[in-house]
């Protein structure tokens, strides 16, 4: 029984720990919110800029599969070049090593021992769980998300080392670790696949330190288990790319090259080095000596090749190659792909990162109707039938961008999102909606303009020139909502409200000097209608740029 009951402990150590490890990412993702919007807007095309953000972005959510994969959506979706993915994936593999540390806390020394988790765990949890339950600010319950997270982490890691103490002095241990400290494939190999059955570098380096701690594992053995922890961290990332496009399969190949390349250079140095101290090789090794070789490995293996970061992006190129059945797919749905290229599943991975992209997209699709409002109202001007074609086409697209986007969205708004982001969210949903109708105004005024063509119906110059007023101002209304939609500017907000008081205000006096030319005979009766009709459609539009504008107006 107590057999059983140790196991029963050890599993439900291991439950606890890698539970822990998934609430306190998802809650500090939570919190870093907008700063970790911010992240994409910095990586430029310095790779140096790229490491750091791929650091600092791993740290904080616990993850670098999780963060490797993002990084695949990005490609992906074409918000990053490879040249830039390189740094982040280089990043990611430092970054990781911050729950190494954490796990290690308690072996740091009598200096540290008031920190220790094994004595404060259930008191972190206890506290965790009161905010949690008692707190009505979703800040604050977020908070309680990351102090439990933490508690069950160490409580974790406390119950497996408990249950594994009683048989760390059996032989089988100690002969399993010298075997596999003697045999670097196999070790790395068995690194790689516990690994890649838990999905997380992390965790099961936190598995390995809890082991170390309890004095069974050997020194060379822990350094080639850690290398393949090291290989086994890229097949989650290597599983998302399947059924991708090249250049997503491409960023997966250069995690999985950066690390095994990475992970034979040590473990050949490390084979050299533990043939002639084989006294060394079969030392043990506690936690903070796993934790520091792990951050050694990750730092030095960036250092190394950082500088032939070009070089695998090349050597993916080599590697995955483009067929034929590729390339057509490609070029026949360059035009869907062109307007709709930043929304890819694996992006859902960071919640943060969902709602920026979101953001994108829908400023990308309300930049698309601009653009189609504009040519409606070129088309008009100039009675060019090529224009109007190019307008019902832009229209398909924007339906279609619409769909898109609201699936997204949906899939966005069931993440773990806090208060500002749920509001954000429902904002852009009926934004979306604004600029597809919008865009179906645009599509109206396509049909004035072919009525107008086929029936040879024209406009005074007065008119057109009256036409070209409201045109300016309705612009205008419509390109400073989008741009507040990107940068939540108050002051645009603003600068909306003004210019659709413009249009209402133009809107009925043009609709009155009109009416007053008909009754004096200096307009055709037939192109009178849809004079009419177009300054209606242009009011409409000014319209859903007020409401879009307004939306940012609740969230500021």
């Amino acid at each position: 029984m107590d057999n059983i009951s140790n196991l029963f402990g050890f599993l439900g150590g291991i439950g606890m720990f890698l539970y822990g490890m998934h609430i306190m990412a998802d809650g500090m993702q939570k919190t870093a919110g907008g700063k970790m919007q911010k992240f994409l807007n910095m990586l430029t095309n310095n790779p140096f800029m790229g490491v750091l953000m791929g650091t600092v972005i791993t740290a904080i959510i616990q993850s670098s599969a999780a963060t490797t994969v993002m990084v695949v959506g990005f490609v992906s979706a074409g918000i990053l070049t490879l040249n830039q993915a390189v740094g982040v994936i280089m990043g990611a593999n430092i970054g990781t090593t911050v729950t190494a540390w954490i796990v290690s806390i308690n072996q740091l020394g009598d200096a540290v021992a008031l920190l220790s988790p094994d004595f404060y765990a259930p008191l972190i949890i206890g506290i965790g769980a009161l905010i949690i339950l008692f707190s009505q600010s979703s800040k604050k319950k977020t908070a309680g998300e990351i102090i439990m997270g933490l508690g069950l982490l160490f409580f974790g890691l406390k119950l497996m080392s408990s249950t594994l103490k009683p048989y760390t002095d059996m032989p089988i241990f100690s002969q399993a670790f010298i075997v596999l400290g003697k045999n670097p494939i196999l070790a790395i190999i068995v690194g790689c696949v516990v690994t890649a059955l838990i999905q997380s570098s992390s965790a099961s380096v936190g598995i390995l330190q809890t082991l170390a701690i309890n004095g069974v594992v050997t020194t060379s053995s822990a350094i080639y288990i850690t290398l393949g922890q090291n290989i086994g961290t890229c097949i989650t990332a290597l599983i998302s790319s399947m059924g991708s496009k090249r250049i997503a399969k491409r960023a997966a190949v250069i995690h999985l090259l950066f690390n095994s390349l990475g992970a034979v250079i040590f473990a050949v140095g490390g084979f050299i080095f533990f043939s002639i101290y084989k006294d060394i090789a079969l030392g043990t090794m506690n936690a903070v000596e796993i934790s520091i070789f792990h951050t050694f490995f990750n730092i030095t293996n960036t250092l190394i090749l950082f500088p032939f970061s070009k070089q695998l992006v090349k050597l993916s190129g080599i590697i995955v190659k483009e067929d034929a059945e590729e390339k057509k797919d490609r070029e026949e749905n360059a035009d869907l792909e062109l307007t709709m290229q930043h929304l890819d599943s694996r992006i859902l991975e960071s919640p943060a990162f969902a709602v920026e992209t979101a953001i994108q997209e829908v400023v990308h699709m309300g930049e698309f109707t601009l653009a189609n409002v504009k040519l409606a109202m070129d088309a008009l001007i100039s009675k060019d039938k090529e224009s109007v074609d190019k307008v019902f086409a832009s229209e398909k697209i924007i339906n279609k961008m619409q769909n898109t986007l609201i699936d997204y969205l949906i899939k966005v708004d069931n993440l773990s999102l806090n208060e500002e982001q749920k509001l954000l969210i429902s904002n852009l949903f009926y934004t979306v909606s604004d600029i597809e109708r919008a865009g179906d105004h645009a599509e109206n005024l396509a049909e004035n303009v072919t009525v107008l063509i086929e029936g040879d119906l024209r406009f005074s110059d007065m008119a057109i020139e009256e036409l070209r007023q409201i045109n300016d101002e309705v612009y205008k209304a419509l390109y400073n909502a989008i741009e507040a939609r990107r940068t939540g500017d108050l002051e645009l907000v603003r600068k909306v409200s003004n210019y659709e008081d413009n249009v209402d205000s133009l809107e009925a006096e043009l609709r009155e000097k009109h009416i007053s030319r008909l009754s004096k005979g200096e307009c055709v009766p037939e192109s009178g209608i849809y004079f009419l009709e177009i300054i209606s459609n242009l009011e409409r539009i000014a319209d859903h740029a007020t409401n879009i504008a307004g939306y940012i107006k609740k969230e500021i």
